[in-house]
């Protein structure tokens, strides 16, 4: 009887599945799929985009700056204004050409629109586009 049960003990110690392998392998991944994605920074406030019939899709890799019906412009959840918009730019288009996007609301006055338009151009964007639906 006792070494039928110290049979059984054995058998049951021998017949695990090492996991080890599995985690490897499904920390490779996760760790592929972060450092491939491509994070963009939103604006952080709801604007209310006036509608074209010539819109196109952007790359991902963008500057997105928003101006609100109460005349905000708006980068990061951060209210910057006119003025902020040169150095944030210029910030971010140091290393690398990227597009600029302006999120603007269709209650905007167009003159505001201008100036971050023109302060983003002073600011080196070779590319500055006003968002659509």
């Amino acid at each position: 009887m006792q070494a039928n049960l110290k049979q059984r003990l054995q058998n049951e110690q021998q017949q695990h599945i090492d996991l080890s392998p599995l985690i490897d392998v499904v920390f490779i991944l996760l760790i592929f799929f972060i450092v491939t994605t491509v994070f963009v920074k939103e604006t952080g406030v709801d604007v209310d985009k006036p509608q074209a019939l010539s819109q196109q899709k952007l790359e991902r890799n963008l500057i997105m700056i928003a101006i609100t019906n109460t005349k905000e412009v708006v980068y990061d959840g951060r209210n910057i204004g006119v003025a902020g918009v040169r150095s944030i730019v210029s910030q971010l288009t140091k290393d690398k050409q990227r597009a600029v996007v302006i999120q603007a609301d269709k209650l905007v006055p167009t003159e505001l629109l201008v100036q971050v338009i023109d302060e983003s151009k002073l600011a080196g964007a070779s590319n500055v586009s006003i968002a659509t639906k």
